[in-house]
């Protein structure tokens, strides 16, 4: 079979499983089955496929197929330009969170804080674009805090980022000029509709609070007053209806200056504000 014929073969398969863009993830999958850059399927594409290359090419694709994510097949997963090591143990990084990216970048910071740290990738971006800043990341997971660990070794800036083990405020002494979150704000009942590959893959902790999706930003609201510096930033990556509610936490807890910040789409994705 020609690496051709296996991808259109493929493609069939994992269209017929639901997969919403199987081409695509045909030619990434492939592309990981023969360790060659994506760019370079095209090249191979009249050539036979070696065995080796078939079998594992037919594994991913029916590990696809009951919708393991490629990024779990893969091992890794692209985020603002780089790429992160994830697994099943931390949430997927998403484009909708570079809206975050880009507001933090907005201004300068010297000392961040990054509540629920998950894969490190809001942590350890921010430190690669300010190489003059330092943070701290958090969360309640083992797991999450070593991948934290491997992904700001893996962009080099494990000197200036500091992972800890710990539940939201828990164990914190330091104030910051920057504090972000990307919490879970998914409630129960629309836990229930989320896609396969997000549902039955990625960690329902880090997804949903089992209730309304707004205990986290109860949490931060109540506790972030304390390790923020004289009119620090906060920045919450929120669901596209919660913004009304987050913003009402944050005002009965004394921040100021708060605003919603769409993302590309034009849904509300981040909330903004300062302390007072």
């Amino acid at each position: 079979m020609t690496a051709a014929e296996a991808l259109v073969a493929a493609t069939a398969r994992l269209r017929a499983a639901g997969v919403d863009d199987p081409a695509r993830d045909a030619r990434v999958l492939l592309a990981h089955a023969a360790r060659i850059e994506a760019s370079r399927v095209t090249l191979i594409a009249p050539e036979d496929l070696p065995e080796d290359i078939e079998d594992r090419f037919d594994q991913l694709i029916a590990l696809r197929s009951i919708r393991v994510p490629v990024s779990h097949l893969v091992g890794e997963r692209e985020f603002y330009g780089r790429r992160f090591k994830v697994s099943g143990e931390v949430l997927d990084p998403r484009p909708e969170t570079e809206t975050l990216i880009e507001a933090a970048l907005a201004e300068p910071f010297d000392h961040m804080l990054d509540l629920g740290v998950g894969s490190g990738c809001i942590l350890v971006t921010l430190l690669a674009e300010r190489p003059q800043a330092t943070g701290l990341g958090v969360d309640i997971s083992e797991a999450a805090c070593l991948q934290a660990s491997a992904n700001a070794v893996l962009h080099r800036v494990e000197r200036r980022a500091r992972i800890l083990q710990s539940n939201w405020f828990a164990g914190i002494e330091d104030q910051f000029d920057l504090v972000v979150a990307n919490p879970p704000y998914i409630s129960r009942t629309e836990y229930d509709g989320l896609a396969p590959e997000v549902r039955d893959h990625e960690p329902i902790q880090a997804l949903t609070d089992g209730n309304d999706g707004l205990t986290a930003y109860r949490q931060i609201a109540a506790g972030v007053g304390a390790v923020m510096r004289s009119y620090g930033r906060l920045l919450l990556e929120i669901g596209p209806d919660q913004a009304a509610d987050v913003c009402v936490l944050l005002e009965n807890a004394g921040l100021v200056d708060i605003s919603v910040l769409p993302d590309l789409d034009g849904r509300d994705r981040v909330v903004r504000a300062r302390a007072g």
